[in-house]
């Protein structure tokens, strides 16, 4: 009989008294008792309107039947045909705004927790089953994938299991993208990213580091190493600032680098690793999306007694996902909204140590949809504040584009693609994720990257 409790499952979280000292992981998944019971709230309806919000196609109530059956490692298989990242994307994807979003039962109470049961199957599978032997019929070409965030690992490892031999290319020292630099700790632990990377270097695919292309390389160079097509799958890893007074002091921080030093370099275990991260008394965090959330609640777990989140719209408009809102608060994080920055203020030796804002009020809509901020008249007033992280956005790096002759860009770096097959304007360049559609999420870049290695495979045997 389904469960027709119009609740979720609760899951199981750390008290947020106690997370916010530590950077464990927030949300501690579902027992199987637990994962047995929201899979039984699955009505299996004929429709599987799920399905369709899913940016790789996972074959939702089938793998939510296997759950309710106990029969953990098919429902990890029958996820894993579509999705090669589950661990990952049942902790990070927005499931509220995709597959759940579309849920029968959150017409009349909540959908079933589809991002839950997707984590527990995978994290069941990694704890409990062993990994098959993969078999793998050998094409002997070469396809070059620039990246290793979620659209170049997605990619690579589906051109792997075609029978390609895949190279990745990374400029950091470690792979993982935005999976090992931006996502903190506590929401996604670096040990899961690595067994997920693991998984597709046992397919064959060789990953080689410290590689900056367009300056160790480039495309054309690529070519002539004999690879039959290249994916470029760099992201987008140039923070944007808000060209106000005072942005250049010490203690501005682009979110980018506090978070690349927390995450990749470790800051968070200092002074036991080399990389300290200077976080003042009291933090201002400018934005309002998950990037901002994450910075925040960085800031409070390395000790910083009032974390402030900047922004300048209300909350409604926030493009933060609701469980980061909520969790920030729950940790203490202090949101001051409908307030806009004018200039940072710093002391005489360069240092910051306050940050002027206006009140905001919304008007009319403007082209995101969303109310315009307005200023409001006389409404200016000083925070006292020693540190200020900037979490408005990022573009893509302009490397590659600079050092490619024949590749069309949008103007603000985004790299000019077919939508069907991912083609770009040169001859045997595929690109996708974030370096096309500048930030978005990890299952949108997975779902180019599936795109990508499909279109690949097509091209390389039409040149046959």
């Amino acid at each position: 009989m389904p469960n027709m409790s119009p609740k979720k499952v609760p899951m199981p979280e750390q008290d947020p008294n106690v997370r916010n000292k530590n950077f464990l992981e927030v949300a501690l998944g579902y027992t199987e008792e637990m994962a047995k019971e929201e899979a039984q709230r699955c009505l299996q309806c004929k429709h599987r309107p799920c399905v369709e919000g899913c940016p790789v196609n996972v074959q939702i109530p089938d793998f939510i039947k296997l759950v309710a059956e106990g029969r953990f490692e098919e429902a990890y298989e029958k996820i894993t045909e579509t999705n090669s990242l589950p661990a990952i994307c049942g902790r990070v994807c927005p499931q509220e705004t995709q597959c759940e979003k579309l849920c029968v039962r959150g017409k009349k109470g909540e959908p079933v927790g589809i991002g839950r049961l997707e984590r527990f199957a995978a994290d069941w599978y990694m704890a409990n089953a062993k990994p098959k032997e993969v078999k793998i019929e050998k094409l002997n070409k070469k396809v070059a994938v620039i990246g290793s965030g979620p659209a170049g690992i997605t990619c690579a490892g589906d051109l792997a299991k075609m029978g390609y031999d895949v190279t990745i290319f990374e400029a950091f020292h470690t792979p993982g993208g935005v999976l090992m630099y931006g996502i903190p700790e506590f929401r996604l632990p670096k040990e899961l990213v690595q067994k997920e990377i693991d998984l597709v270097k046992r397919l064959g695919v060789e990953i080689k580091t410290n590689m900056v292309i367009g300056k160790v390389f480039t495309l054309d160079e690529l070519f002539n190493e004999g690879y039959k097509a290249i994916f470029i799958a760099s992201g987008a890893g140039l923070p944007s600032f808000l060209g106000i007074e005072g942005e250049n002091l010490n203690g501005v921080y682009s979110a980018n680098e506090f978070l690349t030093r927390i995450n990749l370099m470790k800051a968070y275990k200092f002074p036991d690793n080399d990389t300290p991260v200077k976080v003042g008394k009291t933090v201002a965090v400018v934005g309002g999306g998950n990037v901002a959330m994450d910075a925040a609640r960085s800031a409070k777990r390395l000790g910083a007694d009032n974390v402030y989140v900047i922004y300048r719209r209300s909350e409604e408009e926030m493009p933060a996902r609701l469980e980061e809102i909520h969790h920030a608060k729950e940790e203490g994080i202090i949101f001051k909204l409908l307030t806009n920055p004018v200039r940072i203020i710093g002391t005489e030796d360069g240092w910051v140590k306050g940050m002027e804002c206006i009140e905001m009020e919304l008007g009319e809509p403007d082209a995101s949809g969303r109310k315009k901020p307005v200023p409001k008249p006389n409404s200016e007033h000083v925070i006292d504040v020693d540190t200020v992280i900037i979490a408005i956005g990022q573009t893509p790096n302009p490397l590659i584009t600079s050092t490619t002759p024949g590749l069309t860009t949008q103007k603000w770096g985004g790299i000019i693609v077919n939508e069907e097959t991912l083609a770009t304007s040169k001859p045997g360049v595929f690109a996708g994720g974030d370096a096309v559609t500048g930030a978005a999420t990890v299952i949108l870049a997975m779902g180019a990257g599936k795109k990508a290695a499909k279109a690949i495979d097509q091209y390389i045997q039409s040149k046959n």
